[in-house]
């Protein structure tokens, strides 16, 4: 079975249910299976302010996870138009993975969740790109074929999906924003799947 790795951080719930969107989509298509792990909190006191071992949801990402995937959806909410300082220290550690060139050649997708709608989605979703980039990851978005593009009123970005969650982070996926995570997540496992298939 091929996997793909759904990598997250979520402080009030938006980017997890964003995350499960992207997994639906992955796994619409046959012998591809996602991957969800999150990332602790981290403080300027003690860096990792959670057990080692989550008290619900999905368990922490560690390297193996990233170094055995066959692609990568990665999604943070946005702070000040940036990737969220916890999933930003994950990437941080991924040193020895860059060394060693095991994400070289891997499709990867990027998603995000903002409290306004002009909040700083695409400039965090181009933040998020870059270490990707970095480690020679083969970028994928949204094409505008997706209808919910041109038609939104809420998130979505041919960079990837993005959720407007309201101030008070009390505002749901909306079904254009869910239908868009789904598409990305189809659309990263279709491509997935072909590298597979052609090596």
């Amino acid at each position: 079975m091929i996997e793909i790795l759904i990598l997250y951080y979520s402080r009030h719930g938006s980017v997890a249910a964003m995350a499960e969107q992207v997994a639906r989509g992955i796994e619409e298509i046959e012998e591809v299976q996602a991957r969800l792990r999150t990332v602790p909190p981290v403080s300027t006191v003690c860096e990792a302010t959670e057990d080692a071992i989550p008290q619900s949801g999905y368990p922490y990402a560690s390297l193996e996870d990233l170094k055995e995937c066959a692609g990568l959806a990665l999604g943070s909410p946005t702070r000040f138009g940036n990737m969220a300082a916890p999933l930003k220290y994950f990437l941080d550690t991924t040193s020895s993975l860059w060394l060693s060139g095991s994400l070289v050649g891997k499709p990867a997708a990027v998603f995000t969740s903002t409290a306004s709608l002009h909040g700083g989605q695409e400039s965090t979703l181009l933040s998020m790109m870059t270490p990707l980039f970095h480690h020679g990851m083969v970028l994928v978005g949204l094409p505008y074929t997706e209808s919910g593009l041109i038609t939104t009123r809420e998130g979505g970005t041919p960079y990837g999906p993005s959720h407007l969650s309201g101030v008070n982070n009390d505002l749901p996926l909306t079904h254009t924003e869910a239908t868009l995570c789904r598409a990305l997540g189809k659309r990263l496992a279709k491509i997935v799947y072909s590298l597979a298939n052609t090596q």
